[in-house]
């Protein structure tokens, strides 16, 4: 498979990736509650990095999270309003665990790093005595921690139908793991409340643990802080209390019995044979001799017997020549390709390298779209679709493999006009997010029941806020009655982000300076369509 593979071989350290995770723009023209939901996005990501072993990744994103949590928030023009306060306050709360989880995954980063390093020592490889890495190795895939120091990594656009694969199988992974949890005692919003308060690592085998934490005061929000500062500053030497709990009483683990209380059945010993009771013994015995029978004349000399020799094999018409049938061909072998017959093997791990970068460099992840999508999604607003009203629905999915696919779209309550619509009851709706297992919003999806395929200024303030949580994050326009009827869109960046982030204008439409405000998202952009992959449409609005 041609191209479905890359290298980034040198791994990258400590140093660079606490840079890249403090390289994000914060903005206090966002609301505090959208940057929580930010941070909560994060964790949710770095549990699956960290469970496929993407430990760079993982460390970024919790690095991040730590940096916006205890040094930006507290910073915000809004922090001191009281709901804010306590938003942030409950947030810090996890960095406990969050920098406990970032202890493991070091020494693994720096093992990898150093290991790399010496094994090249002899190379004309340009590294900075720090380790960090020169200008020469300043490219996008080596400055990505998901994929810095992958010696192999797949190609999305060559490899759809394998993605489809890979996340059918991790889904239905997760589904069995979550059943497996619920028969356990746990119920939905223990769940929930273990993987946003940090407490997932590793949390389902030990699900007898209490998972709820004692409160704790100021003072230990001040040291949380104090420790997420030192970190910053370089500081990666500091050891949290979760950390020193677990190297002083490591978790037990069970002890496998040698014996075991299963009663195996018995085999009954074979007999040997006794040769005195054989048929001619016992015939002898029961009756008399009979007289041998007559022997056969014999042949007269010269008489030679000669078999009748097996019938000659047909010949082709025409032909001298002697005609044997072909053997039918044996069935072929289907051959599966390397990568794909590793998906056999449990402990396989996969990435996806980025299919486009944004304006400023930043990579972006693939993300998988289920072709029949919008098409399904027009059904369910047929109705508003008729009276020249909008319908706007929410884009749900998951990261797997440094991918990310949709899965599902949550159509919310909602009030529509002929040129909007307007999510209301929001904690609804994000209460139906976080009931699910790894999901996260990537975007939305809208109708242009009479206008043409654009992206309004509406839209635009509109779509800002999802992109800073994830800058995956896509724009579905439909517009059914115009040609092209539908898009897939995100905003530049710079300069469409920048421009509506310092936007004040009144008024639902109104012009913007920049031309490139947004561009379209579909390849050659990052977003491919997958054919069967699947996906569900949940309507939260209340029954009319």
């Amino acid at each position: 498979m041609a191209g479905s593979s890359f290298q980034a071989e040198r791994p990258m350290s400590i140093r660079e990736i606490t840079a890249k995770a403090q390289d994000f723009d914060f903005s206090e023209s966002i609301p505090p509650k959208y940057w929580l939901r930010t941070g909560e996005t994060l964790l949710r990501e770095a549990q699956i990095y960290e469970r496929e072993q993407n430990d760079q990744q993982a460390y970024m994103l919790l690095m991040r999270y730590t940096n916006l949590i205890a040094e930006k928030l507290p910073t915000h023009s809004a922090y001191k309003q009281p709901e804010n306060r306590a938003g942030v306050k409950t947030a810090i709360k996890t960095l406990r665990e969050v920098m406990a989880t970032m202890e493991v995954l070091k020494p693994r980063i720096d093992a990898r790093c150093n290991a790399y390093i010496e094994k090249n020592k002899h190379k004309s490889i340009a590294v900075d005595n720090d380790g960090s890495r020169a200008s020469t190795w300043a490219n996008f895939a080596a400055s990505d921690p998901a994929v810095a120091g992958n010696t192999t990594t797949l190609d999305a656009e060559e490899n759809s139908q394998l993605a489809v694969k890979i996340a059918h199988k991790e889904i239905r992974r997760r589904d069995a793991a979550r059943r497996a949890v619920r028969q356990a005692g746990v119920s939905e919003r223990e769940e929930r409340q273990r993987r946003t308060a940090g407490l997932w690592d590793h949390w389902d085998s030990g699900l007898s643990r209490d998972g709820a934490s004692a409160s704790r005061d100021d003072d230990e929000m001040r040291r949380n802080m104090e420790a997420s500062r030192r970190r910053m500053d370089g500081s990666h030497d500091i050891v949290p209390d979760a950390v020193r709990k677990r190297q002083l009483n490591p978790r037990p683990v069970p002890e496998r019995n040698g014996t075991s209380d299963y009663q195996y059945p018995s085999i009954t010993r074979s007999q040997p044979v006794r040769y005195e009771d054989n048929f001619e013994s016992r015939s002898r015995s029961t009756s008399p001799p009979r007289p041998l029978p007559p022997k056969p004349p014999k042949e007269r000399f010269g008489e030679v017997y000669e078999p009748e020799p097996p019938p000659r094999p047909h010949t082709k018409e025409g032909f001298g020549e002697v005609y044997e049938p072909e053997p039918p061909p044996l069935p072929g072998k289907e051959s599966l390709h390397p990568i794909e017959a590793s998906m056999s093997d449990p402990k396989a791990t996969f990435t996806f390298r980025p299919s486009a970068y944004l304006e400023n460099g930043n990579p972006l992840r693939t993300i998988f779209l289920p072709p029949t999508l919008r098409t399904e999604f027009l059904r369910y607003a047929e109705s508003n679709t008729r009276r020249n009203l909008e319908t706007c629905g929410m884009l749900c999915g998951t990261v797997i493999s440094n991918a990310i696919f949709i899965q599902q779209v949550v159509i919310p309550e909602q009030e529509n006009t002929s040129d909007t619509c307007e999510m209301i009851n929001e904690s609804a709706f994000f209460d139906y997010v976080d009931s699910q297992e790894n999901a996260m919003v990537l975007g939305w999806i809208h109708t242009h029941p009479t206008q043409t395929c654009f992206m309004s200024s509406r839209d635009l303030h509109t779509h800002c806020a999802y992109q800073i949580m994830i800058p995956e994050s896509i724009a579905i326009v439909c517009a059914p009655s115009k040609n092209p009827s539908w898009g897939v869109f995100r905003l530049t960046d710079p300069p469409g982000m920048q421009c509506v982030r310092a936007c004040t204008k009144p008024g639902i439409f109104h012009p913007h300076e920049e031309s490139n405000i947004y561009t379209d998202a579909l390849r050659p952009g990052h977003v491919f369509e997958a054919e069967g992959l699947e996906f569900t449409i949940v309507d939260l609005r209340p029954a009319s």
